[in-house]
């Protein structure tokens, strides 16, 4: 028995979305729709810049070299440091100086909206064992400008074996 051919059914041409319109596959922003493609991109560019910032700031514990990745106004929820550029500056120069050869590994990136998390493991630092480290980041403007964070010591013996990352 034959097969019967299927008619190939034209479809419509679809319109492009007029300046601001939201997009089927984005929101809208002033200069036009906002695609999953340059969504992703924003949040690849807003991951390597928190990165970066961190490895400055925390990881070479350079102040000076991490201020170019701030905004003009830096809001602080850690415990352990004060708003702003001075405030951050002064925790990272007691921090060098009380655990001068801390460092640590990046365990996870997440970027959603305005917000990049690093999940991180903290070597030779406050606990014996490291910590296990969440620092959040708001971006605006390609800049940081807002951080909180979560430490937690890691115990010497778990109650599960899944492991702390």
């Amino acid at each position: 028995m034959a097969k019967a051919k299927k008619k190939a059914v034209a479809k419509p041409a679809r319109k492009a979305p007029a300046k601001g319109a939201k997009s089927a596959k984005g929101g809208k922003s002033a200069k036009g729709p906002v695609t999953l493609q340059s969504e992703r991109a924003r949040l690849a560019r807003n991951k390597k810049l928190v990165l970066a910032f961190y490895q400055k700031m925390i990881g070479e514990k350079d102040p000076v070299a991490a201020r170019r990745y701030m905004g003009s106004t830096y809001v602080q929820h850690s415990a352990y440091a004060e708003d702003g550029f001075e405030g951050v500056a002064a925790f990272a120069r007691q921090f060098k100086a009380e655990f001068p050869q801390h460092r640590y590994e990046v365990k996870k990136v997440i970027a959603e909206g305005d917000l990049v998390v690093l999940h991180l493991h903290g070597i030779n630092g406050m606990s014996p064992h490291g910590e296990q480290v969440v620092d959040i980041f708001r971006v605006k403007d390609g800049k940081v400008v807002e951080h909180w964070d979560v430490i937690q010591p890691i115990p010497a013996d778990a109650r599960n074996p899944n492991g702390t990352f």
